[in-house]
């Protein structure tokens, strides 16, 4: 097949000045060369796009490709990673991982959880505050954590996202609202073990692979897999592999994700990730669809090679998944 591949480059909108923070969800550019390369060893042709900018250049120019490999975050609005895949589709070229309505669903956090709530999905209770007042609804007892609304890649979350008493749930609030301009989803804390969950598939097809679960070493920020954890994985982090035959926690942890992943209608391949109450029971707390896929940093392609699957094989799988939605 003649593969596009469309993307976000970190090393791109820093040369423009934006900020390290601003970009954190954004791909190295490493791991463009590992997609490409990986495609071209599966005897696919490729086209490097970029970013969405790029791509209505080249489509208005009239190129075409029998599929898209699609990575793009997309800079602007709760519907960023959905501008990509709806721009494709109004083209009607498929491309890999979830369509705009998951995209633009599971970014906003609070309403993936009202969607899962009702479909039974174990999942925490929560709040969204859209301005600082809301925190006064609150209806359930502390600790709280606190997190912006629609982030990824542990962006506005540190230990001061723990929040111990009532008193400080509205100053907490607070920072956020005025550092990241948008709501800021409050949750119960949850004090127990952190696993994220790979899956593969689309719909009946999809399952889930494997599971690691997030180990925070003694020089890392306790309580929570923050930012600056998740930067400095290599030394704040041990990425452990549980197995779900062995640890029933584990395998509640992945009957929840496989089913969070289905009734959402997420594609192809991501994660999702799951924390425990202080019951030791295992809760939904968020769902990557569109997850880093660096063959050495980024947690999908990890738990892949610690349960033996190549990124070679991992990257067949998604396109291969994908290719069935194209036209014949």
């Amino acid at each position: 097949m003649n593969i596009g591949i469309t993307y976000d480059l970190r090393s791109d909108y820093l040369a423009l000045g934006f900020s390290e923070d601003e970009t954190a969800e954004f791909d190295r550019d490493d791991t463009i060369v590992a997609i490409e390369k990986t495609l071209n060893q599966l005897g696919h042709t490729t086209e490097r796009i970029g970013h969405i900018r790029h791509l209505t250049t080249a489509l208005s120019a009239g190129r075409r490709w029998d599929l898209v490999f699609n990575i793009a975050e997309g800079m602007y609005g709760i519907g960023r990673e959905a501008q990509v895949p709806a721009l494709l589709d109004a083209y009607h070229i498929p491309y890999t991982f979830s369509d705009p309505l998951v995209m633009s669903l599971t970014l906003h956090k609070a309403m993936t959880k009202m969607v899962l709530r009702d479909a039974g999905v174990a999942t925490s209770d929560f709040l969204l505050a859209q301005e600082l007042g809301d925190t006064e609804k609150i209806h359930f007892e502390p600790p709280y954590f606190i997190k912006p609304l629609a982030e990824g890649t542990g962006k506005g979350i540190g230990p001061d996202s723990i929040i111990r008493t009532t008193e400080d749930l509205a100053p907490g609030v607070a920072r956020l609202l005025a550092t990241y301009r948008q709501p800021v989803l409050i949750e119960p804390y949850l004090p127990g073990r952190e696993f994220t969950v790979a899956l593969l598939g689309t719909g009946s097809e999809a399952r889930a692979i494997g599971s690691m679960e997030v180990i925070l070493l003694a020089q890392a920020e306790q309580g929570v897999y923050s930012y600056t954890n998740k930067e400095n994985c290599e030394e704040l982090v041990e990425y452990r592999l549980v197995s779900a035959q062995d640890d029933p926690v584990v395998a509640e942890g992945e009957r929840i994700a496989l089913a969070a992943w289905r009734v959402l209608g997420c594609r192809d391949g991501g994660r999702i990730d799951i924390r425990c109450d202080a019951d030791n029971k295992p809760q939904f707390i968020e769902v990557n669809p569109l997850a880093g896929i660096h063959p050495e940093h980024s947690d999908l392609p990890i738990i892949c090679t610690k349960i033996g699957l190549s990124y070679t094989d991992l990257i067949d799988s998604i396109v291969t998944s994908a290719a069935q939605r194209i036209s014949r």
